[in-house]
């Protein structure tokens, strides 16, 4: 098994919709990775990654725009060239784990009461106590 683990932004709003019978969120998460040039002169690169988290529908209100997640998951690349006929690869994760990482946990725990969401939702990890 391949695991795929990120820590990033929520680009938008999760989406939620229907597939083949099951509720499926999708959202994309953003990774910066900022570095200097061999010259010195300071880049950054995004990557982003789209992602589909299955039958978990209680998770769409806390999943919005500018959130800061860790996802964890199974990855599926794809390959196919666009119609100007040039390479497009994508990345894309099905989602088994996902945690909230920044600000909004007091205001979050007493809406999971009533949305029936569990603790490991919503639970924050200091950066410090990644797992990798």
């Amino acid at each position: 098994m391949i695991k795929l683990q990120i820590i990033g932004y929520l680009g938008k709003d999760a989406v939620q919709r229907e597939a083949a019978g099951k509720t499926v969120l999708s959202f994309s998460v953003a990774h910066t990775e900022r570095f200097k040039s061999q010259q010195g002169v300071p880049q950054e690169r995004t990557t982003w990654v789209d992602c589909a988290l299955w039958d978990r529908v209680n998770m769409a209100p806390y999943l919005t725009q500018g959130t800061q997640v860790y996802v964890e998951g199974t990855p599926v690349s794809d390959a196919y060239k666009n119609s100007a006929g040039e390479a497009i690869g994508q990345l894309r994760l099905r989602v088994y784990n996902v945690q909230l990482l920044n600000g909004r946990r007091h205001d979050d725990h007493s809406k999971a009461a009533t949305a029936g969401i569990l603790d490991d939702d919503l639970q924050e990890q200091p950066a410090d106590d990644l797992p990798f």
